[in-house]
């Protein structure tokens, strides 16, 4: 399941604008979007995530999301570091 593999990962990044920034860096492994977010939220990332050829994988909670990263509110996308 993907909230094990956010809450096991070494090193990630919360939230949409510095998931762009690290997927332009070519530092992301996989990327996790939440399916109840904003789909105005999170159609740059993953539009950037596919033009980088980095897997996208969707989970249905952004709270459930956020919790697997350690933060009280929900998370849209969270990037895996290689």
């Amino acid at each position: 399941m993907s909230y094990e593999k956010v809450s096991q990962a070494s090193e990630i990044i919360v939230g949409t604008k510095q998931t762009v920034k690290a997927l332009k860096n070519g530092l992301v492994s996989l990327l996790v979007v939440a399916g109840d977010a904003d789909h105005k939220v999170t159609s740059k990332v993953i539009q950037t995530a596919e033009e980088m050829n980095v897997p996208v994988t969707r989970v249905d909670s952004m709270r459930k999301l956020g919790k697997s990263c350690g933060i009280d509110v929900g998370a849209a996308a969270v990037a895996i570091i290689k």
